[in-house]
């Protein structure tokens, strides 16, 4: 059999080629538009561009710290060996000033109370015993009826049975301390922060039963770089930000007057509202509003784009195309940014799903409010 030499592949190879270009030009020519023209290229999506807008900003001292609480009560025993029987608050209970929060066993107390007042009674009939005795003595002084020596006794022992009485009116009160002790009281309104009082336990003088949050109120405590701390005073509004949690509005109460020698920073104490949903402990980041930036061009947040370490946004072109474009943030006002540089207030700007679009894709616009 014979097979066919190079010459005749390399003609068909050469016929083939022709074809497929043939069938090709053929299948533009059936999609053209009438008139002969290509198809029109389709918007990659639908945009809403906006514009930036000029706004007035607040000019912050940024700073990190602890929230604490603005006083913190350690609540006690003092009743000495008593075995504690009540415990009638929880951590996170609201108190109020003068609420009982835990009662110690008080029979044993009650009982020496009612050999104290007993003990008063006796030396109380004693002293009028005494009394009557020294004051018969002074009526039969002039009359010689009596030596001085013994009236001088009933005068001594009128003295003394006046001080057995005022002893055993002090250990009457004592005792009744003692037994108004066995119930431990809130010392202020507040908040229980930590509870180590266990029912049945027999506690000595001074353990600590809780830790009360006075008043509820909470503070964050900062540090400022020793520089800036001039620039601060009473009553400036503070924004605090916990870990995860939502900005809060406090206001700067003190400035504190010494700075770390190794740190070179001072604290700053702010006030936070009552009912805020931070907590003593959390970490936080703020900024206290120490001025206003007027005219600082903006942008909401969702236009603004971070790739790769650093911020863009897509601007539209006349021609409804994409344009990438790297700008330089300043700071953050609620859902906007500031723009410091790379756009100006004429340019058209996507207004979210940037992420969705690349450089030079066609787009459909739509105008929407800066």
């Amino acid at each position: 059999m014979k097979h066919p030499d190079r010459h005749s592949l390399r003609i068909a190879l050469s016929v083939l080629v022709v074809v497929v270009a043939v069938a090709a030009a053929a299948l533009q020519v059936a999609s053209a538009e009438p008139g002969g023209k290509p198809p029109a290229a389709q918007p990659a999506l639908a945009v809403t561009v906006i514009h930036p807008l000029s706004a007035d900003l607040p000019i912050r001292i940024a700073a990190n710290g602890n929230i604490a609480a603005w006083q913190e009560a350690s609540v006690g025993t003092q009743a000495n060996g008593l075995m504690l029987s009540e415990v009638r608050v929880n951590v996170g209970d609201s108190v109020r000033r003068g609420q009982v929060l835990a009662v110690f066993d008080a029979a044993p107390v009650a009982a020496e109370l009612a050999h104290s007042r007993a003990t008063l009674a006796e030396a109380v009939a004693a002293l009028a015993e005494a009394a009557a005795n020294a004051q018969r003595a002074r009526d039969l002084q002039a009359s010689g009826a009596l030596s001085a020596q013994q009236i001088h006794q009933y005068m001594t022992a009128e003295r003394m049975a006046q001080a057995r009485v005022a002893a055993a009116q002090a250990l009457a009160e004592t005792q009744q301390l003692r037994l108004a002790q066995t119930q431990v009281l809130a010392p202020d309104d507040g908040v229980i922060s930590a509870r180590s009082a266990t029912v049945g336990a027999v506690l000595p003088t001074g353990q600590e039963l809780f830790r009360l949050i006075r008043r509820g109120r909470l503070e964050w405590r900062a540090e400022v770089a020793a520089p800036k701390l001039a620039r601060l005073k009473p009553g400036q509004v503070v924004t605090v930000t916990p870990v995860g949690g939502e900005p809060i509005r406090g206001s700067l109460r003190m400035v504190s007057p010494a700075v770390d020698t190794q740190t070179r920073n001072g604290l700053v104490y702010v006030d936070l509202p009552a009912g805020s949903p931070a907590r003593a402990g959390m970490f936080a980041r703020g900024g206290i509003e120490i001025g206003v930036v007027s005219q600082a061009l903006t942008l909401p947040q969702a236009a603004v784009l971070l790739r790769d370490g650093f911020h863009y946004v897509l601007k539209v072109g006349p021609d409804s195309r994409v344009m990438q474009a790297k700008v330089k943030v300043g700071q953050r006002a609620g859902d906007r940014i500031e723009i410091l540089a790379g756009v100006d207030a004429g340019s058209q700007v996507v207004a979210a799903g940037g992420a969705f679009l690349g450089d030079g894709d066609l787009v459909q616009v739509t105008k929407g409010r800066p």
